[in-house]
C-alpha cells in the first residue's frame, strides 16, 4: 500500500525563487527604528510597538523565513518603477 505524503506548500516565492538571494536586509537604529531594505533600497522603517512586535517574532527564524517575515512586513512596495541596476 502506497501511503502520500502531501507536497510542501507552494508560495509565490518559492515558485519564482524571488528571495533565494537574500534580497532583504534589517537594520536597527540607535532609536529603536529597524530599517528594512531591499537590494540595498529601504522600503519600510519600522518604529514603535510595530518593531517590537516584529523583533519578537523575528529572533527565533533561520534565514529563509526570516527572507520571508521582512518581505511580509514590507507589504506591496513594488509599482513597476523599480529600475535594474
Amino acid at each position: 500500500m502506497t501511503v502520500a505524503r502531501a507536497a510542501p506548500p507552494v508560495t509565490e516565492h518559492t515558485r519564482r525563487g524571488g528571495l533565494e538571494d537574500h534580497p532583504f536586509t534589517l537594520r536597527e537604529g540607535k532609536d529603536g527604528r529597524i530599517h528594512i531594505s531591499w537590494r540595498g533600497r529601504r522600503v519600510t522603517t519600522l518604529k514603535g510597538a510595530q518593531a517590537a512586535s516584529f523583533r519578537k517574532r523575528f529572533d527565533g527564524l533561520d534565514e529563509p523565513q526570516r527572507q520571508l517575515a521582512m518581505a511580509k512586513v514590507t507589504g506591496n512596495f513594488k509599482r513597476g518603477n523599480e529600475r535594474d541596476r
